[in-house]
């Protein structure tokens, strides 16, 4: 059995029995009407000063946005000219998200093209030989097409990061084609026959290029399992370099032998003499550039003549960059904001404003800015105002707060409408605004690069006051920022409170629950049941009489409320001041909880010249902890940070460990591959003075623009660790190989492989140095992405490469004399005892 009661028409509803008086049967419809109508509305939107219906499309998870947006596009532009057109109404797309993602990825593509073309004109002009280059040409496209294979695999998509990725790595893989190739070169010029040159050649360096990709893909593995917003990006650019790097070292070991036994035979030299004159011609070698290597040969030969000298090497050099790198450290940042073209403001207008007054506050901004949207886009006129005018305003009003949003006719300087806007704010009294260019990371209006200060305690006065102090001094010690209370600073929101007489209520029989209904139907209408309209539950309100002609009509005024009527249950009717006060109070707009206790939250967004470490550091070092030394806060009141400040702290965290992590798996790795723990300590050292190089690309970047030290800059410093190093394990290598292989003494055979490696160490790093340039230096949408991670990751291998020369032969010389005397002293020790057991 079902019980039905639904209501099928507004006539059911009038049909409605509400009471009985002598056996007749009052109707609803003989005391009020019913009417289907609207509700009444909670926001207002207005787009360039006219009102209208704003529409917002989500797309599903795991959808691509793009084709999505294509989509949209296409249904928009059909609805405009077909049904639309005829009742004079159209669709304006508000906002693309998708003009930022094809700029970004048209930029990387460019980037990824040059980069590409940089590396190999750059060997040309190293090799001076076509073939040559094409042997380790090769080596790029393979990579790059055998890695977009990688990421299907993995069910990765090719975005803005992976391909940002792919553009670092487009310099990288060239780096085992190198050394293998040069390798069999050397071999060639000792007159060896062909395939016995290809053979001996490659597998004589197999093992230090194998340790060199193997230790640029195992610092990322850790980086994978991030699970932090962050992990998703660095997952994105681990896979594609790991991906690209991997492939590269099958090509090194495989195609590169193939094609140098079938294209390179000419390398072969009769003579000495010959041989050298073609192996400058083969490495583009001058008669400076030959006598470059013997004077660095000479002087790391000098270096380690003395161990006073080696030991003055090794402190200096690891004195500049622990030193250097402490001086250049700058104030870390979260995800970088990016230049979307979308600016977003928040209003939080004077106390008391009803939705109509919120809606006549947009005519300050509407009047200022009209000329700049009325003006012809991309017209002499546009192109002198700020951000080449305004492609689009909105202005959406709430209850108790109004939203902004601006796009600018040139997607790169939609900055310059912050100040115009934020100067309006002044006319304004009593109101807060905060305007700030959308991130790209951004999906909701309340996140972005915020600082959130969580002020928490019991009674709310004693919060307003806190939180007046903090925002104060917010004001004044970070100077540009910008900032709004959450849900407001003063008890200033006017209401009128209705106390009842429990009493002269009770002898009415009216309950608090019955009043409260009844002054709420009389004011503002009240929800008493459910009605089924075309399958979904719309309220049922009741409302007082609007007809002049019905009892208590007009009385809805202040000084009135008074003498609203009040029905008893006895028939009888009373006015609302006999059974109850009216007291007019000012009270909070809301009240927040966080933890079960009362909140007020104040957001913060610092300018953008200050990173938001050191905001939070002034945050809470110059504001908040003089005030718990003052007992202000502490015991029930307390304060913490949260929002964007609170993930910096966390990622922070995660990927100092994570950094950690890296340099041990890398250590292990090389203790693996080498046999020893001696060798990789050598080797590691390397990856300081790339810290330091890291350093000092990212400042000699901020001289030119602003480029904050976020988390995606912060990946560099974990790729230096798998790259810098390779050029120690080339040396540590064929320095292992002439004194186990040529028998030749440490001294001698760490000239010797200096000499052997420093031209494919120059070579390997100009390559990846000139395929990541287009990253750092080229302008648009999404630079603002990688440049910090290029900028980092080229100054690193420049600097630790010049460092490493030098270095790394003093300190390999110190720990194999160290072996050496440590084996002699246990060889002394171990005869000593021999001889007393005799």
């Amino acid at each position: 059995m079902r019980t039905v009661g639904e209501y099928g028409s507004p006539e059911d509803v009038e049909n409605i029995v509400i009471a009985l008086r002598d056996a007749v049967p009052i109707y609803l419809r003989d005391v009020g009407r019913v009417e289907l109508g609207y509700r009444k509305p909670g926001a207002k939107v207005f787009h360039q000063g006219q009102q209208v219906i704003a529409l917002n499309a989500i797309r599903e998870t795991g959808s691509n946005v793009l084709e999505v947006m294509d989509g949209l596009k296409d249904k928009v532009a059909r609805l405009n000219s077909g049904v639309l057109a005829p009742r004079g109404l159209r669709l304006i797309q508000a906002y693309d998200e998708t003009e930022y993602v094809t700029s970004a990825i048209s930029l990387v593509q460019q980037s990824l093209l040059v980069g590409g073309l940089l590396a190999i004109a750059l060997l040309l002009l190293y090799l001076r030989s076509a073939s040559s280059t094409f042997v380790i040409g090769v080596a790029i496209p393979i990579s790059v097409v055998g890695t977009f294979l990688a990421m299907y695999a993995f069910g990765r998509t090719l975005n803005v990061i992976s391909l940002a990725g792919l553009a670092f790595a487009v310099g990288m893989v060239v780096d085992n084609s190198i050394v293998v190739l040069e390798n069999i070169y050397r071999h060639r010029q000792l007159a060896k026959p062909l395939m016995t040159a290809a053979y001996e050649g490659t597998r004589e360096v197999w093992g230090a290029v194998l340790a060199s990709t193997l230790t640029t893909i195992a610092v990322f593995v850790p980086i994978i399992f991030i699970q932090e917003e962050v992990g998703q990006l660095f997952g994105d650019i681990a896979i594609a370099i790991s991906c690209a790097v991997f492939l590269s070292l099958i090509v090194s070991m495989t195609v590169i032998p193939s094609l140098s036994a079938r294209i390179l035979r000419t390398a072969k030299a009769p003579d000495g003499g010959g041989a050298r004159r073609r192996s400058q011609n083969l490495w583009g070698l001058v008669g400076w550039a030959s006598a470059f290597v013997k004077r660095v040969g000479g002087a790391i030969f000098w270096i380690m003549d003395r161990t006073t000298r080696r030991l003055g090497v090794v402190a200096l050099f690891t004195f500049i960059a622990v030193g250097g790198s402490w001086l250049l450290m700058p104030k870390t940042e979260y995800l970088p904001v990016g230049n979307n073209n979308f600016l977003f403001g928040v209003m939080l207008p004077p106390p008391g404003y009803n939705l109509d007054e919120v809606a006549g506050l947009r005519s300050y901004y509407e009047d200022a800015l009209r000329p700049l949207w009325e003006s012809e886009p991309y017209s002499d006129e546009a192109e002198a105002q700020p951000g080449g005018g305004i492609r689009g305003f909105f202005f959406v009003t709430l209850a108790n707060q109004a939203f902004i949003g601006v796009n600018a006719n040139d997607p790169l300087r939609v900055r310059e409408l912050i100040p115009p806007i934020m100067a309006l704010n002044a006319e304004i009294p009593g109101a807060f605004v905060v305007v700030n260019q959308s991130s790209i990371f951004q999906r909701g209006f309340d996140e972005g690069r915020n600082i959130d200060i969580n002020i928490v305690g019991p009674e709310l006065p004693k919060l307003m006051t806190l939180g007046q102090e903090i925002f104060g001094q917010v004001r004044q010690k970070l100077p540009g920022s910008q900032g709004r209370p959450i849900p407001g600073l003063t008890l200033d929101n006017p209401e009128i409170r209705v106390v009842t007489h429990r009493r002269r209520a009770a002898e009415l029989g009216l309950s608090n629950r019955e009043l409260g209904f009844a002054v709420s139907a009389l004011i503002d209408g009240a929800k008493a049941s459910d009605y089924q309209l075309d399958g979904r539950e719309i309220d049922i309100r009741v409302m007082a009489g609007t007809d002049p002609a019905d009892d208590g009509a007009g009385a809805h005024r202040t000084h009135r409320l008074g003498e609203l009527p009040i029905a008893t249950p006895n028939g009888g009717l009373v006015t609302l001041d006999s059974v109850a006060e009216l007291v007019e109070v000012n009270g909070p707009v809301q009240i927040n909880h966080r933890e079960r206790e009362r909140a007020i939250t104040l957001r913060i967004t610092p300018a953008e010249t200050m990173a938001l470490e050191e905001a939070m550091d002034i945050v809470e070092n110059g504001i908040l902890a003089p005030m718990r030394a003052d007992g202000k806060l502490g015991g029930l009141y307390q304060v913490n940070l949260s929002g964007t400040a609170d993930k910096l702290s966390q990622t922070a965290n995660t990927l100092k460990w994570n950094l950690v992590l890296a340099i041990v798996i890398t250590y292990l790795l090389m203790a693996a591959l080498f046999e020893s723990f001696l060798h990789p300590f050598v080797i590691m050292f390397s990856v300081p003075l790339a810290a330091f190089g890291g350093m000092l690309g990212l400042f000699t970047v901020n001289l030119f623009t602003l480029q904050p030290l976020d988390v995606l800059t912060m990946l560099g410093f974990i790729i230096l660790i798998g790259t810098v190093v390779n050029n120690a394990i080339l040396i540590v290598h064929q320095s292992l190989n002439h004194m186990k292989v040529d028998e030749m003494e440490p001294r001698a055979a760490i000239r010797e492989a200096v000499e052997n490696r420093i031209r494919p160490i120059f070579m390997s790093v100009s390559t990846s140095v000139f395929g990541m340039l287009p990253l750092v230096i080229f302008r648009g949408a999404g630079a603002e992405l990688y440049r910090g991670l290029g900028s980092v990751v080229i100054g690193g291998l420049i600097v630790s490469t010049v460092f490493t020369l030098f270095l790394v032969p003093a300190l390999f010389s110190l720990t194999l004399d160290a072996k050496a005397g440590l084996a002699e002293a246990l060889r002394g020790f171990s005869q000593s005892a021999e001889g007393a057991a005799d």
